[in-house]
């Protein structure tokens, strides 16, 4: 049976120092499964700690995932901007092979009025560019472009199940805030969440859901979609039919708590999960 993996995006507030190596052993202490290591601001660990952070990851059974840096767009205007884009994107990629991490994700980019259509071409083609890129350098890591929370950001279910039906080694990573944030305040029910997780096994196949990439959080928003993350009980998301849909399909994978009190919520959605 596929295992679900429940820990926290990036590493946890109660650990004894910022390092991913403090935040791995943090997580065993707090009886998690899974921990994010996020580059959101570049990309700037190095290969020996980044190898050495696996070791111990895998010594203390902890899965790994990781989050590319904040700017990145691939539907860019200008030519460096998106070039830069790619660059960041390879270079998590890189950092998550030697961390052993299974999948990285990032937002792949905005629309800037430009025609939805043509920006999934500019996207699909750079992201094929990518993946081929990595399995060039023989990197053994997913990409995972996220679920988006504004519908002014590239990233709906939608574009990513077909970028991941179209593109060799894309995957998406589901975050369930986002998408409830995106639809003003809908896919918040169980029905809703068994709908998702039935479509995405209809267009990837149930291997699919035995490893698959999330986010969960509390979440604000506006009729725009997305402002900010918040703790799961100061929200409306209905993080218990959520994980009752992801225990009846027996979802397997990472499920990764971006709420503030990371730790505090990502603790509490597994002992929820647990007793369902």
């Amino acid at each position: 049976m596929a295992e679900l993996r429940f820990g926290t995006g990036g590493v946890p507030l109660s650990a004894r120092e910022r390092s991913v190596i403090a935040g791995l052993h943090r997580i065993r202490e707090l009886e998690l499964d899974c921990m994010e290591v996020e580059f959101v601001h570049g990309v700037r660990m190095k290969q020996d700690k980044a190898e050495e952070a696996g070791r111990l990851a895998h010594e203390l059974n902890v899965s790994l995932t990781c989050h590319g840096p904040y700017y990145i767009n691939l539907n860019a205007e200008e030519p460096d901007k998106k070039e830069a884009s790619v660059r960041r994107i390879l270079e998590t990629a890189r950092a998550a092979h030697w961390l052993g991490a299974g999948s990285i994700t990032f937002h792949a980019g905005f629309f800037m009025k430009s025609d939805r259509e043509e920006v999934y071409g500019v996207i699909r083609e750079a992201l094929a560019g990518i993946t081929e890129k990595v399995a060039g350098e023989g990197l053994d890591v997913r990409i995972s472009p996220e679920l988006t929370g504004k519908e002014s950001q590239f990233g709906s279910l939608e574009e990513l199940l077909r970028l991941s039906g179209e593109v060799k080694n894309i995957h998406p990573c589901i975050d369930f805030s986002h998408y409830h944030a995106r639809t003003g305040g809908a896919q918040n029910s169980y029905p809703e969440f068994c709908a998702t997780l039935e479509r995405i096994e209809k267009a990837l196949g149930r291997p699919a859901l035995e490893n698959l990439h999330m986010h969960v959080s509390g979440i604000n928003y506006t009729a725009k979609g997305e402002r900010n993350h918040l703790i799961l009980e100061e929200s409306d998301l209905e993080y218990k039919a959520l994980l009752k849909a992801l225990k009846d399909f027996k979802v397997g994978g990472n499920l990764v708590c971006e709420s503030p009190n990371l730790e505090e919520d990502a603790a509490l959605l597994k002992k929820t999960y647990v007793r369902l």
